[in-house]
């Protein structure tokens, strides 16, 4: 698919609306069907077709693999730092209203920030598990490649 011109050129325009629609899931998860989980998911798509039409050395160029391990763990301290905020101030583990003297300003204000922690920890999580995957079946085409010059 990387020789494919018409394929880069789609994915060219295609992949920052991709990357849109996850914002717009992602910030619109509180009022509609959404949130950080298929936010995730849609980030993770655009990451995906990007390194399925450019190949993984490119993708990893974008998002190295040690920043996607320190954004997998950024995103699940988010959500549990968030939740340990509302404790320290008073409050239970994920209740939001001792953030901000309006309640509904706090619950608001805490549920982005939750949902952007998760987010950002299934995007990553996906990128890893395709990059790990592709980078296993790269080892085992090249050890079935040994194994041919081997036998010959």
């Amino acid at each position: 698919m990387m020789d494919n011109g018409i394929l880069r050129v789609v994915a060219r325009f295609i992949i920052p609306y991709i990357l849109l629609v996850g914002l717009y899931v992602q910030f619109h998860g509180e009022y509609m069907p959404g949130g950080g989980f298929q936010a995730g998911i849609v980030f993770a798509a655009g990451w995906i077709l990007f390194v399925l039409i450019y190949g993984l050395d490119r993708g990893l160029e974008v998002i190295p693999l040690e920043v996607m391990y320190r954004l997998c763990a950024g995103g699940a301290l988010l959500y549990a730092f968030t939740g340990l905020v509302g404790v320290l101030l008073g409050g239970k583990y994920l209740e939001f209203a001792p953030f901000f003297e309006s309640r509904h300003a706090a619950h608001q204000t805490g549920i982005i920030i939750v949902e952007f922690g998760v987010g950002l920890t299934v995007a990553t999580v996906a990128m890893l598990l395709f990059t790990l995957f592709t980078r296993r079946r790269a080892e085992w085409d090249e050890a079935l490649e040994q194994n041919e010059d081997t036998e010959t």
